[in-house]
């Protein structure tokens, strides 16, 4: 018992030692760590007031050469400003001596003039006594003539005045006839001569609108991809554009006939581009089509810019600047409307320029002068009187409302470049060549044929093809059944027989076509 006590004791004095001496180490290590943080700490607080030092030099350096480059601007400019005052103050300086000079100049002048004033004082004395001699010399001659002749002066005057205004008349009307006989020649040579130079320095070439165009393609095969499954391609075509495509057995060409050129035009451009994408299919087809549109619209805005940039006219509305691109698609009497247009305006110009009036007034009044022939709207008014109330809706002049509104005779003429639009159209229009009526009347039964579909209730779209022997009616699915589709073709053929005259027979096609849309999204 006592061994197991002293071992106990034994291993209960290593255990406190152990403590003991592992407190100790411990706090030794502590005391170490601490001693080596604390190094640490002092390192980083030397380096971080050294970086800061560096920092604050930097800030001072770039505050000083600030200040000097702020200092050199100042000095600069100041400098600057004080030659500018030295050079101005020469100037004045200048200026001060040449008015002295002037001053001079000026006493001199007046100097000399109250000398010659004084003279004239003087010669008119003279002047007035030597004019009272000669009154009473008058007199008495009246006096001595008076008693020779029985008659007074009065008298006497009375009848010389007479008899000098009979001989005066007689000689006053001979001059007046002979002059209004030189003037009647002079003016008619003049206005001749105007005319024909005013043709002679206009010489603009005129377009002659056809009814077809032809789209080229690199081989046959792409026909087929054109006309699609049963044709549905061309169909769709034919429909979104209102032309008709001619796919015979021309080689690596498709004919696109109507009489709009915008739609042949629309037509032509959507071909190239399906054909270019490779991609033909009725979605495909209504998509490039709205693009193309839109893309003509554009640039029927860019050809009525070019056209007021190249004529210099400035300030036109840009709805009437649209307008006029739309005649670059229109035509009248076969004779391009834009062309006919800006011909009159050169005309207009010209003549304005040799009579002496406003050129500027003259020009524009040329060039809009037929702006009526393309509102899209159909009025039943002159189209000269749709164009005046285009221009006076836009703000143009009074003067080039009223030559617009009177070239064609629709409204009394108030302005002098009235008659000189009028004779400019003629003269474009009358040159030989420039039109062709049998062209324009063609395209008018063809508008009257698309009228007389349209008229009707449900009709959505109408177009006249195959040179106006076929006339296609797209009626709303919703609003028109398949029974009232086919008493629709009925009614119009009666109408078209009743209301036209046409050569031939004209096919009237109603199309229905039902559309189911819905997105899955």
């Amino acid at each position: 018992m006592e061994n197991i006590a002293i071992i106990l004791i034994a291993v209960a004095l290593s255990i406190l030692l152990g403590l003991l001496f592992g407190t100790l180490f411990y706090k030794r290590k502590q005391k170490k760590r601490k001693k080596e943080d604390e190094e640490r700490s002092r390192l980083i607080i030397k380096e971080a007031e050294l970086q800061a030092e560096n920092i604050k030099k930097d800030r001072i350096l770039e505050a000083k050469e600030k200040f000097l480059k702020m200092k050199q601007e100042f000095e600069e400019e100041a400098n600057r400003k004080k030659n500018q005052i030295i050079a101005n103050e020469q100037k004045i300086k200048q200026r001060e001596a040449q008015l002295a000079k002037e001053h001079e100049t000026l006493k001199r002048k007046e100097a000399d003039l109250d000398e010659e004033r004084q003279s004239l004082a003087q010669q008119h004395e003279l002047v007035k006594k030597r004019k009272e001699e000669l009154d009473r010399f008058n007199a008495q001659k009246v006096a001595v003539l008076e008693n020779i002749s029985k008659l007074t002066a009065e008298q006497a005057r009375e009848q010389l005045v007479e008899s000098l205004k009979e001989e005066a008349q007689t000689r006053a009307n001979s001059y007046i006839k002979d002059i209004m006989e030189q003037a009647k020649l002079s003016a008619t040579k003049e206005a001749k001569k105007i005319v024909v130079e005013t043709i002679q320095r206009t010489a603009t070439e005129h377009a002659i609108e056809n009814c077809v165009s032809i789209f080229n393609i690199e081989s046959d095969d792409i026909k087929g991809k054109i006309i699609g499954r049963e044709g549905r391609n061309i169909r769709t075509l034919e429909a979104a554009t209102g032309v008709e495509l001619i796919v015979d057995d021309t080689p690596e060409a498709i004919i696109i006939s109507g009489f709009d050129p915008v739609r042949r035009e629309i037509a032509r451009l959507s071909l190239h581009r399906l054909v270019q994408d490779g991609r033909i299919h009725p979605a495909r087809i209504e998509e490039i089509v709205s693009k193309t549109t839109k893309n003509i619209e554009d640039e029927i805005v860019e050809i009525g810019e070019r056209t007021v940039i190249d004529l210099g006219i400035h300030g036109l509305h840009p709805e009437l600047v649209k307008m006029v691109g739309r005649m670059r698609f229109r035509s009248s009497y076969g004779q391009n409307l834009l062309q006919h247009s800006r011909e009159v305006a050169n005309l207009c110009a010209i003549m304005a320029s040799e009579l002496g009036l406003n050129v500027k007034q003259a020009k524009r009044a040329g060039l809009l002068h037929d702006i009526g022939k393309v509102w899209p709207e159909e009025l039943e008014k002159p189209h000269a009187i749709v164009g005046m109330e285009l221009a006076l809706k836009y703000k143009e002049h009074p003067v080039v409302c009223n030559a617009i509104g009177a070239h064609h005779d629709e409204i009394e003429m108030t302005g002098i470049l009235s008659p000189i639009v009028q004779a400019c159209d003629a003269i474009s229009g009358a040159r030989p060549g420039a039109r062709r009526e049998v062209m324009e009347q063609y395209i008018k039964r063809l508008k009257e044929l698309e009228s007389v579909g349209l008229s009707f209730d449900g009709v959505e779209k109408c177009y006249a093809i195959q040179a106006g022997r076929e006339l296609r009616v797209i009626v709303d699915a919703e609003k028109a059944t398949d029974e009232r589709a086919n008493q629709l073709s009925f009614e119009i053929s009666q109408k078209i027989e009743r209301d036209m005259q046409y050569p031939g027979q004209i096919k009237v096609t109603v199309i229905r076509e039902m559309r189911s849309v819905a997105y899955a999204k």
